[in-house]
């Protein structure tokens, strides 16, 4: 099922192709948007138990590639499944593409007393390396931006984002995001919850 909610069988099974193989092929073609191979569908769902696994990977691994820590796994793998066991904690969604999981996100909950409602924010999120800028992403968030829609009781989206990714910036932008002007400060408990190594 698409993101819209409409079936569209695909008419023979999907088959792999990077750009410059379906060019070879198709010599003769135009290249437009009418004649670019579909990407296969990309289902959203709630996430499961049996995700834990790829859930703690990813989250290691965004760990990683956004701020170069090494998280602790033991801690890591007891977080994600706090969350899986109680949505009280976080929700997280799983994108999947011909039934496997190629990315996630975790959904958390703010209380506005200025609005009399919750802001859902976005957080963990991660696509696996190989269909990143194939709309994993986007069909994740408006996946959650629709939810929310439907529930009177929320009051927009949020996330944070490091100052110098540029283009985690521009992608939130098109989807119409748009920086809030706020700057983001801790205060860590020295020794407690250390989530790295």
């Amino acid at each position: 099922m698409y993101i819209d909610g409409t079936a569209r069988p695909l008419p023979h099974a999907p088959v792999r192709l990077d750009l410059h193989d379906w060019q070879r092929q198709s010599r003769d073609l135009p290249i437009t948007a009418a004649t670019m191979p579909e990407p296969t569908a990309i289902r959203v769902r709630a996430a499961q138990a049996d995700d834990l696994t790829n859930l703690v990977a990813w989250n290691a691994a965004m760990a990683w590639e956004t701020e170069h820590k090494r998280l602790d796994p033991d801690t890591l793998t007891r977080g994600v499944a706090a969350a899986l066991s109680d949505p009280g904690r976080g929700r997280y969604f799983v994108a999947e593409r011909a039934g496997t999981a190629v990315g996630s996100l975790l959904i958390t909950t703010e209380w506005s007393d200025w609005r009399c409602a919750d802001w859902w924010w976005i957080q963990s999120v991660y696509v696996d390396p190989e269909h990143r800028r194939t709309g994993v992403f986007q069909a994740l968030y408006q996946h959650v931006e629709a939810l929310a829609r439907t529930n009177g009781e929320v009051c927009g989206l949020r996330l944070y984002v490091e100052k110098d990714n540029g283009g985690a910036q521009a992608t939130y932008g098109r989807l119409g995001m748009r920086d809030a002007g706020y700057y983001m400060f801790e205060a860590s408990l020295p020794g407690r919850f250390d989530p790295s190594r």
